[in-house]
């Protein structure tokens, strides 16, 4: 089972201050959203990069990751789901649990969690909060091709979600997570 993290976006609510370099517990965001992926259960974890990329790569550690870098990362989260899938096509993992650099309240248990629901290669699996879905999400190696087909600007997979919401199983991690999001300065409170 593979973890991809999507780390590309520049914070343009945040006044062009890259998400993954944000500051959370003395370290870089990028560093804990793919600690989560792997204390998970998530091998390997893969990390698409794109606003200051190299800038993520000197501050942040990142061995033992794979990072790939997204040319047209300011086009949106769905340019980083499509890099991120296409990179790991043949690499022979039956599913990828899908997170977001943004969301440090999402730890290893919420991971472990949708993880857990894993049933086959067409398997589609979300976190959910008080019954609304959310991340991390699971995508089944069968569903990987259409759902880069249909993931463009910053709703990713959400289309595709909500087409086939008759096939997602939800998994509650509102006991184990908290899914906020750091998109505006107000957020930023939030950090530690």
């Amino acid at each position: 089972m593979a973890g991809l993290l999507l780390a590309a976006g520049g914070g343009r609510r945040l006044g062009g201050r890259p998400k993954a370099l944000l500051e959370h517990r003395g370290r870089p965001l990028v560093e804990h959203a793919a600690r989560a992926l792997r204390d998970g259960g998530c091998r390997p974890v893969h990390i698409v990069l794109g606003a200051a990329a190299e800038t993520v790569r000197t501050r942040a550690d990142l061995s033992g990751y794979t990072t790939w870098d997204n040319p047209d990362w300011a086009q949106g989260m769905g340019s980083s789901l499509r890099v991120g899938l296409a990179g790991l096509a043949g690499s022979g993992a039956d599913a990828v649990v899908v997170a977001l650099v943004d969301q440090p309240g999402i730890g290893g248990a919420a991971v472990a969690r949708v993880l857990a629901a894993y049933e086959g290669a067409g398997s589609l699996v979300a976190a959910a909060y008080g019954g609304r879905r959310g991340h991390p999400v699971l995508f089944g190696a069968d569903r990987w091709a259409d759902i880069a087909a249909s993931a463009e600007g910053d709703r990713g997979a959400r289309a595709y979600l909500r087409r086939h919401a008759s096939a997602l199983t939800l998994v509650e991690c509102g006991d184990i997570a908290d899914a906020y999001d750091i998109d505006t300065p107000e957020d930023l409170r939030r950090l530690s």
